[in-house]
């Protein structure tokens, strides 16, 4: 059973309060280099893509660098993680798309940032939030595998359908926050196995 919209903001309120002022866990100093530390976590952690990033943007500062070589250029300094030779090719196209359709600067609105090769929803959502400090909520599989767990969504929820309960439990501005606390959460206590959230009394305390 779905809980309320008050418990079910009660429970990711919880969450922000175990984990209230944390930092996104990808390495980047600029909306360019968030777009590719995101493109490349798809399916691999985020600690091996901070491994391979500063020589990635020591050699590829910008979108005209990425731009400028084939795919099979790029491919050594991201060979340790997976999909790499696809990831390769993804950078390379956005990286053209960036220089051709956006005069070399990561653009500011969904739809627009969903048109770069390798971007998709979630991808975009990172780039709003944490890159730009517009509010979107990002879902990725920690934040699907809790809202289904703790009955925020149904168990059969889609990633938009999480993203859409989400977001009309909380205001926008604890959209940010609760992504990045439940990515820590999802990682530490709401594992995929044994999950551990029930040494955590306060989620499932209701008026």
């Amino acid at each position: 059973m779905v809980l309320s919209k008050k418990r079910a903001r009660k429970v990711i309120e919880e969450i922000i309060a175990l984990y209230p002022d944390v930092p996104p866990s990808l390495d980047f100093t600029n909306p360019f280099e968030l777009v590719v530390a995101v493109t490349l976590s798809a399916q691999t952690t985020d600690v091996a893509v901070n491994k391979v990033t500063p020589a990635l943007f020591e050699r590829f500062p910008t979108p005209e660098a990425m731009a400028s070589v084939p795919p099979s250029e790029i491919e050594p300094y991201i060979a340790t993680l997976g999909l790499y030779r696809n990831k390769a090719r993804f950078l390379h196209e956005c990286g053209k798309k960036l220089v051709e359709n956006f005069n070399g600067e990561v653009p500011q609105t969904r739809a627009e940032l969903m048109s770069l090769s390798g971007v998709g929803r979630k991808t975009a959502n990172v780039v709003l939030s944490v890159g730009f400090g517009i509010p979107a909520f990002a879902v990725d599989t920690h934040v699907t595998r809790i809202c289904k767990h703790h009955d925020i969504v149904k168990k059969s929820a889609t990633a938009l359908e999480v993203e859409k309960r989400v977001c009309d439990v909380l205001p926008p501005e604890l959209w940010l926050k609760a992504h990045q606390a439940m990515i820590y959460f999802g990682r530490e206590i709401c594992h995929p196995r044994n999950p551990q959230c029930h040494l955590y009394p306060q989620l499932y305390e209701f008026d």
